[in-house]
């Protein structure tokens, strides 16, 4: 079984004024400073550990690739969403994961995370099957479609451009911390599901054109995860 999965993060405030030099008690300057001091090249985007889970959302699919079951999480208490997501995870002995970039982001947040909460995450996460740079258990779009590197690595948001799926069409990554601190949890997540649907296809669309899937298989699953998707959106 594979684990189509995506996560919905806010910056850990508190976490962030422990770490910043000489804290500034305006929220807009501090935000400035932490920026300033532990982004990604000042780009505003922060390194894993500084993210909080707010939701994530999985689709169990099967080998073949028809999907199984969606398991879903998304609230104010980050531990219990970790606790809920270690729990599915048992669900599968031998489950592998599909991500786009999870490799670079989702799963170092959710090892810094669950680390920080005490908890402790499924042995598969890091056996050599999941560990493993070029593992096809672990499958990382940013990796396939840049030969690991070779290349610029492309968005999610480009490839469903390029590939005619409608990704992103309740809002951007930097809007989940405006939908959380007005409490819009539900909206959190549906956007999340959307990504994950995103991830979904595009995965089957990769399957078909390395020849890993029969034309009538991808053209019935591509079709009942288009029209899942755009309810999602609707």
């Amino acid at each position: 079984m594979k684990f189509v999965f995506d996560l919905e993060t806010v910056p850990d405030l508190d976490l962030l004024r422990r770490c910043v030099e000489g804290p500034s008690e305006d929220p807009a300057l501090f935000m400035e400073q932490a920026v300033e001091q532990l982004s990604r090249n000042k780009t505003g985007f922060f390194p894993p550990m500084f993210h909080r889970v707010v939701s994530w959302v999985g689709l169990w699919v099967e080998e073949s690739g028809h999907p199984k079951n969606k398991v879903s999480w998304s609230g104010t208490d980050e531990k219990e969403g970790l606790v809920k997501l270690a729990e599915s995870l048992l669900t599968y002995r031998d489950f592998g994961l599909v991500h786009h970039n999870g490799k670079g982001f989702d799963l170092p947040v959710i090892t810094y995370r669950s680390m920080k909460h005490g908890l402790q995450l499924p042995k598969r996460l890091s056996s050599q099957d999941i560990r493993y740079r070029y593992s096809k258990d672990n499958v990382d779009l940013v990796d396939e479609f840049t030969n690991y590197g070779a290349s610029q690595w492309p968005k999610l948001k480009h490839l469903g451009h390029l590939l005619g799926i409608p990704v992103k069409q309740t809002g951007e990554g930097d809007a989940v911390d405006v939908m959380f601190r007005a409490g819009q949890l539900e909206a959190i997540e549906r956007y999340c599901y959307e990504d994950v649907m995103g991830t979904y296809l595009i995965w089957l669309h990769m399957r078909f054109t390395n020849g890993d899937m029969d034309a009538e298989t991808f053209a019935n699953l591509s079709e009942r995860a288009l029209a899942k998707l755009k309810e999602i959106q609707e």
